[in-house]
């Protein structure tokens, strides 16, 4: 049998994992070795005293039929989605304990999609739309100025050689400093001036003013939506326990075809000899041991990737040691309620808005971006009805001064910024936090990211070994997209293929619009 090696257990991991064991688990032995002491990886779903909190949030929506019948098969969607009084309802009756009789444990709920920006103190709607909300909102100065802005990038386009270029030339010079400027480098830590227009091309393809009007007119028409339009989608799919669910069921599936999957197991060293990757050093909670393999799928980041390989040139090393990453931070806390009016036509569970999450361009705080859990699943609250489990993310630099708090002071922190911006009126209305930090979170697109193609050249001589998953290629990935890398390099063990091009070109294609995250992790916009 051929012995192969997986570096991380989370989605493009274990899934390279299921699919070579369900296809071919005489031919493959299957070993995953996983850093830390969870699975799933950023989609895992963390619990904590009976509440569960995503980290980054999860929509399950995907143009990729494959990816969907891997998802049905191992959690099957709802069906049509129920929003009527039994519905609600239904999700109430949950606060008496227990699961929902209705439903099976492994299932898909099916989820509006609301995202809103909260600016001003005030809510607009993600994509921006032309509602009149949307104009009472800016006020008529502020609307006749944007509608100027965006006439004039219309008329006079910029050359793409940055995000704040791409960003002027959809949205006008106007909408860009309102909902974009602060914001990306709130998320980044750098101004988008300083960021590639590949980031832009990747994560918002298709959305600008004019996806908007033609989405409108869409709907008026009564037109369905296209099908890879993802930027606009209304609704999605959601495991019944958070995105953690799907790969705990994945993990156990896995461990039953006989596969391996190693805790607390980190790669130190990658050994290479003649264009092949021989084996890896790791480090265990026992000391330091050497795996052998004849084929080496890696998720773990490029940049400690090829630190770890031996002789490796020095141009190729520098760019690597200067890809860039952002890292990331969630507080959960645990409220009363939010002082957030409800003043949409969805109704909710008592009350509470309708958000899945919602942006935070107020650069007067350091706040991202807020999870509303209880709307992503009332199954993730213990009292939903009752309580409102809220997850606030943070991006930050490992080591520095906001990463480098106790987890009493971050809390604090957070508590105080919802304080400020109205959301919470009372410290006391908090009765639970909890934090939780991700290293590497999001890879990003500047510094040494514009030679990567020089480093991607040089990795793809070794026949055997494949990079896979959004840190294994370093580019902001949605979930779906990372299974497909995975889905893709089984296929070339399969066949006793070593061309990557397939796989390094999954989500480089221009038709495929989204928003940010349908399906994936992070918090951009």
């Amino acid at each position: 049998m051929k012995q192969v090696i997986i570096i991380g257990a989370g989605p493009a991991g274990l899934t390279a994992a299921h699919e070579l064991l369900s296809r071919a688990k005489d031919m493959f032995a299957v070993t995953i070795l996983e850093e830390s002491a969870e699975i799933g990886g950023i989609s895992r779903t963390v619990r904590w005293h009976g509440n569960r909190m995503d980290i980054g949030g999860h929509r399950f929506f995907s143009k990729e039929d494959r990816v969907n019948r891997w998802w049905a098969q191992r959690m099957p969607p709802q069906g049509a989605p129920a929003y009527d009084d039994k519905a609600l309802g239904r999700e109430c009756s949950l606060t008496a304990g227990g699961p929902d009789p209705e439903k099976e444990d492994r299932v898909m709920l099916t989820r509006r999609r609301v995202s809103r920006i909260y600016y001003n103190r005030r809510f607009f709607d993600y994509p921006i739309t032309m509602k009149p909300q949307t104009f009472r909102n800016l006020g008529l100065a502020a609307t006749a100025k944007a509608g100027c802005s965006y006439l004039a990038s219309c008329a006079h386009k910029l050359p793409e050689t940055n995000l704040e270029n791409f960003y002027i030339n959809r949205f006008g010079r106007t909408l860009y400093g309102m909902f974009f400027e602060g914001y990306t480098e709130k998320l980044w830590g750098r101004h988008p001036r300083d960021i590639s227009a590949d980031w832009g091309s990747q994560r918002v393809k298709g959305l600008s003013v004019s996806a908007v009007l033609k989405d409108m007119l869409k709907k008026a028409a009564g037109k369905k939506q296209e099908a890879d339009e993802t930027s606009l989608i209304e609704q999605f799919q959601y495991p019944k326990f958070g995105p953690g669910q799907l790969w705990e069921e994945a993990a156990k599936e896995i461990e039953n075809m006989g596969g391996v999957i190693r805790k607390n197991c980190s790669v130190k060293k990658v050994h290479t000899e003649q264009g092949r990757v021989t084996s890896v050093t790791v480090q265990t909670e026992s000391g330091t041991e050497e795996l052998r393999g004849d084929y080496f799928l890696s998720s773990m980041p490029l940049k400690d990737l090829v630190c770890g390989m031996n002789d490796v040139p020095s141009s190729v090393a520098e760019i690597a040691a200067g890809l860039p990453y952002r890292d990331f931070v969630t507080v959960g806390l645990l409220v009363k309620k939010l002082n957030l009016k409800n003043e949409t036509k969805i109704r909710t569970l008592s009350g509470l808005v309708p958000d899945c999450w919602i942006y935070i361009q107020d650069t007067g705080v350091r706040l991202g971006r807020l999870q509303i859990f209880n709307n992503w699943s009332p199954y993730m609250v213990a009292k939903p009805a009752d309580t409102v489990w809220i997850g606030l993310e943070y991006f930050c630099t490992e080591g520095d001064s906001f990463w480098n708090m106790t987890d009493r002071q971050c809390t604090d922190f957070a508590t105080q910024e919802l304080l400020r911006m109205g959301i919470l009126t009372s410290a006391s209305d908090v009765l639970d936090t909890h934090r939780e930090r991700v290293k590497k979170a999001y890879p990003a697109y500047f510094d040494t990211y514009a030679q990567i193609d020089q480093l991607t050249a040089y990795l793809d001589q070794f026949e055997n070994l494949f990079c896979i998953g959004r840190n294994g290629q370093h580019r902001y990935n949605n979930m779906d997209h990372s299974m497909m890398t995975a889905f893709l390099a089984a296929d070339n063990l399969l066949a006793g293929k070593n061309d990557k091009a397939a796989i390094w070109n999954v989500n480089t294609e221009k038709t495929y619009q989204e928003e940010k995250n349908e399906s994936g992790e992070g918090g951009a916009i």
